[in-house]
């Protein structure tokens, strides 16, 4: 297992000794390794192993558990099987659901037919960006449409990511770029929103965030000087504290449900 540097392990301690945390974790890059192909990826087995123990903490000052993604949350939940009673937040925040004993429960999702029609329209708009550029392909979500550049060469790439930015300036709401993504919504989204209402729905009593992509900057920025915020592998960052990447997670997971227990 990594070993963390000393003042984290020193923040994660104190914040478990305050109760009720609330663990917000992006997933792809976080817990899990990014993936060429995003139907490939899966959480470390560590990863899993020290969410488990936390889910298995109960009482009024155990830590509350949560996924906060630029996925769907179906597809979240497919591919993180996270344990029963942990919240997923998809789409940068526009998705919310419940993992409960028998399945996802849903929080529903609404758009008026102007968000509807724009939604059509950034959806065709997007493929026809796509089309005739190998490597780059067209997501659709609920709220957005994604458009993806991982599988493309740098000059096929940045062209498209410029174009989509472009697009999304003229038919989004919110257009965030990260790492070989741009995703337009069509309604006003961040990841930062969805951690502040997350950790005021629960009465968490301070914040762990771990993420690796530019979007997690929106949920560190939101966070105070108590909570943990944990920049996963390399670039510029607010977060208070800096890992490697998905083993040094887990680890910092470990140490949690070591002082929570």
């Amino acid at each position: 297992m990594p070993e963390l540097p000393a003042d984290l392990v020193d923040a994660l301690r104190s914040l478990a000794r305050r109760g009720r945390p609330l663990v917000a974790l992006d997933f792809d890059g976080t817990l899990a390794p990014l993936q060429d192909d995003p139907a490939a990826s899966r959480m470390v087995p560590a990863a899993r192993a020290a969410l488990e123990r936390l889910a298995a903490l109960d009482g009024d000052d155990a830590p509350v558990l949560a996924l906060v993604s630029g996925r769907s949350v179906v597809e979240l939940h497919e591919l993180s099987a996270m344990p029963p009673g942990s919240s997923l937040v998809g789409s940068h925040g526009a998705e919310r659901a419940h993992v409960r004993e028998h399945g996802l429960e849903h929080d529903a999702v609404r758009l008026d037919d102007e968000q509807r029609a724009r939604l059509a329209d950034l959806g065709a708009a997007a493929q026809a960006l796509a089309d005739g550029r190998d490597g780059v392909w067209v997501e659709s979500k609920p709220t957005a449409v994604v458009v993806h550049t991982r599988r493309a060469g740098p000059q096929v790439a940045g062209p498209a990511e410029q174009e989509a930015l472009r697009l999304g300036d003229r038919l989004g709401s919110t257009v965030l770029h990260g790492k070989d993504v741009v995703e337009i919504s069509v309604l006003e989204t961040s990841k930062g929103r969805a951690v502040a209402a997350l950790r005021d729905e629960v009465g968490a009593r301070g914040v762990l965030y771990a993420g690796d992509d530019v979007t997690d900057e929106h949920a560190f920025e939101v966070l105070g000087d108590d909570d943990v915020t944990v920049k996963v592998g390399p670039g510029e960052t607010v977060a208070r504290f800096r890992v490697d990447d998905a083993e040094a997670v887990a680890a910092a997971l470990d140490v949690l449900a070591d002082a929570s227990a």
